[in-house]
């Protein structure tokens, strides 16, 4: 092969794999904007207080849906940075960051599909009801929707965020300019 067709072959390569990434973002972006109705049934509790701690599980299962059992706390608060201040937060029982979207309003979930790979919704098996290891200002509750029984806080669903691995994290913060960190100050 003469170096010509040598950097010819280089620069075809480059340009193929810039058009692959570029094709994967777009594909996650239209993804994380579908829309899917569900049903809209509600249940509301009043959260109450019982042990905290983060428990056991393992972390960055991205793709996979958050499932809780009717049994132990299913949110807990922690401390972590947001946009650089330190901020009191909602996370599972396994301690993952809680994220809300601001383009959701139920009984309608944005995000379902292909986007809740990227962001797991938070879901409850089972017909109890979501309840905190902290005392919280705003309400649990859930709703009926195309992911499920989806928790609910003070009417927006709650998301775990793939690109978190692990307690603390807060890397979802902002993306697309829809994704927030859950505090309990939400209303």
């Amino acid at each position: 092969m003469r170096p010509s067709q040598l950097s010819l072959s280089r620069a075809t390569t480059r340009t193929w794999c810039g058009a692959l990434v570029l094709a994967t973002i777009v594909v996650l972006v239209a993804a994380c904007g579908s829309s899917t109705t569900g049903s809209g049934t509600t249940q509301t509790t009043t959260p109450t207080t019982s042990s905290s701690g983060y428990g056991g599980g393992s972390y960055g299962r991205g793709g996979t849906t958050p499932t809780a059992s009717t049994s132990g706390s299913l949110i807990k608060t922690a401390s972590a940075t947001v946009s650089g201040s330190s901020e009191t937060i909602l996370t599972n029982a396994q301690g993952l960051t809680l994220y809300y979207r601001t383009s959701d309003a139920p009984p309608s979930t944005v995000c379902s599909g292909g986007c809740a790979g990227a962001w797991p919704p938070l879901v409850m098996s089972g017909s109890g009801v979501p309840t905190s290891a902290a005392s919280l200002p705003g309400k649990l509750t859930i709703v009926a929707d195309a992911n499920g029984n989806q928790v609910e806080y003070n009417g927006h669903p709650l998301y775990t965020y793939s690109g978190d691995s692990g307690p603390g994290q807060t890397t979802g913060e902002g993306v697309g300019g829809v994704w927030h960190v859950c505090t309990p100050s939400l209303t």
